[in-house]
């Protein structure tokens, strides 16, 4: 398997617990010394990457900010300059970004910039505690990197739940020897939203840090546990909700978020609105082109538990890309994508006013934006096209291109990572143990440089997991897609492959965020 960078969980901040992570190696018990994130080997690799020797230099403020997201809805949250997505960041591969981030954030919150799915240096991952000590508050940090691999990308905090603020922006790295041809690009950032309308997601997370044995059930037949249908609840049995109660009802937790396409339960979460670009369906974001252009669609799922099916009604869409890397081409009617994944695709344009429905996959609500290219009435904010019952196409079913497979070579260490954990305890860890945010390299996953890795996802929840990676693409199987953030459905296994080929000390962990914060979480690590 090849090696890119791609998405990272939120990690609660911790600031000060960075600096022991930065150390050139890990020396306690019989941990083995570690590639440091700013070490000699990290050095060399970048010094390798192709560049063209453009700087592209920003500033990024974190701040508070009132947004406007439509139909009179404005909200109270944390953003990039005052606007969610934040700006758009576009390169050309083998440039460099200098990206100077202020936190200008309440109190003495601490966050970040991950990258999510740059091949970039270790040390400029944005994770805390274990590539960089989090920024403090009213401080700055700047990110510097050479961004070579073409593709779709964005990027967000990687502390605590910050993620599911506003705190996100597309990053799009084109390619100067571009092969698709089309007329026009169209980025779409799809978001399940809480923040500043029920409540912020640190008390989301807080209240499923209780557990549904922390949840009043109420004691009767529809008081909840039954609506969640049991699924994502593995150790139930261990006890029951009762006197742990203590009243509680359930303010953010979603019961009864079912879908046969996630393998049973679809999230955790009750969210007041799903966005597309930033807007409510009763005032969305509208494209205007001109009817026979080819565009290209560039979607990118910033949510934090939520996956959409994706369908733009009256058309059908081809698949060119997943994660920013190319696969033979699939022409469907919609398709899924979860936390953390980016599809690009092709579509030619009819003549009217199309709905482009992102369906918050087993919640029964949507996001919802328009395509204009002549007269015609707008759909109704619940318009349902049914493009969405179509051929649907999930990450599994597609193929790498030819010239991005994976050469065919001895798998070198196969490393098994079981998922485990459930909602009665909200306990969700990899191997059983919860990621140590005081002690990010306790356990890590050891591999060395030149391996040819093997992960073996056992997901041994009853829910599902979009389990991302740090620093490299992963092949699923041996002829699927290249990725950096796949699903991995409940009671299944899936198999990805890499190569070891970016050194330093890699976050893997679910990209739902609340999962990835409870415990979901590891480091792989490069022996030094």
């Amino acid at each position: 398997m090849n090696s890119i960078n791609r998405r990272s969980v939120l990690l609660a901040g911790l600031g000060a617990a960075g600096a022991g992570a930065l150390a050139a190696c890990s020396t306690s018990g019989s941990t083995p010394a570690l590639v440091s994130p700013s070490g000699s080997q990290v050095t060399r690799v970048e010094k390798k990457r192709a560049g063209t020797g453009r700087e592209h230099k920003i500033t990024l403020t974190a701040a508070p900010a009132m947004l406007d997201l439509g139909g009179d809805v404005r909200v109270k949250t944390w953003t990039f300059d005052g606007q969610t997505p934040g700006k758009e960041i576009r390169l050309s591969a083998g440039d460099t970004l200098m990206a100077e981030l202020s936190n200008q954030l309440p109190g003495k919150t601490t966050t970040s910039i991950h990258w999510h799915g740059i091949a970039l240096r270790n040390d400029m991952d944005g994770v805390p505690p274990a590539t960089q000590t989090a920024v403090r508050a009213g401080a700055n940090f700047t990110y510097r990197f050479v961004a070579d691999a073409p593709g779709t990308y964005f990027f967000h905090p990687h502390v605590g739940v910050q993620l599911d603020r506003g705190l996100y922006a597309p990053l799009i790295v084109e390619d100067p020897r571009e092969p698709l041809a089309y007329d026009d690009e169209w980025v779409v950032v799809l978001d399940d939203w809480v923040d500043g309308v029920t409540g912020t997601p640190d008390e989301v997370f807080a209240e499923l840090r209780q557990g549904m044995g922390g949840m009043d059930m109420g004691g009767a037949s529809g008081s909840g546990t039954e609506g969640h249908d049991m699924h994502g609840m593995g150790d139930m049995s261990e006890d029951s909700p009762s006197s742990s109660s203590a009243g509680m009802s359930s303010r953010f937790m979603f019961m009864g978020a079912t879908s046969d396409l996630l393998g049973g339960d679809a999230g955790d979460v009750k969210y007041p609105h799903h966005l597309v670009n930033g807007r409510i369906p009763a005032d969305p974001d509208v494209y205007t082109g001109k009817p026979g252009r080819k565009v290209r669609l560039r979607i990118i799922n910033a949510g934090s538990d939520t996956a959409y099916r994706v369908a733009l009604g009256g058309h059908r869409l081809t698949i060119t890309h997943t994660d920013g890397y190319p696969v033979q081409h699939q022409q469907v009617d919609a398709l899924l994508i979860g936390m953390g994944e980016r599809y690009d695709v092709l579509v030619t344009l009819g003549d009217g006013v199309f709905p482009l429905v992102a369906a918050a996959e087993g919640k029964n609500a949507q996001g919802l934006a328009l395509v204009r290219t002549g007269s015609g009435r707008a759909p109704s904010a619940s318009v349902r096209p049914k493009e969405l019952d179509g051929l649907i196409m999930t990450a599994s079913r597609l193929r790498a291109a030819d010239d991005v497979r994976l050469k065919s070579v001895r798998t070198d260490v196969t490393h098994q990572i079981k998922l485990t954990g459930g909602m009665m305890h909200y306990n969700w860890a990899i191997n059983g143990k919860p990621f140590d945010m005081a002690n990010p390299d306790a356990t890590p996953i050891l591999i060395e440089e030149g391996q040819r890795v093997r992960l073996d996802f056992i997901n041994d929840t009853t829910m599902w997991h979009p389990m991302h990676l740090h620093g490299h693409t992963y092949q699923l199987g041996d002829l699927g897609p290249r990725k950096d953030t796949a699903i991995v459905l409940p009671k299944k296994k899936l198999s990805v492959f890499f190569d070891g080929d970016n050194p330093g000390q890699w976050m893997l962990h679910c990209h739902n965020a609340y999962h990835g914060e409870a415990g979901m979480m590891a480091i792989v690590a490069y022996r030094a």
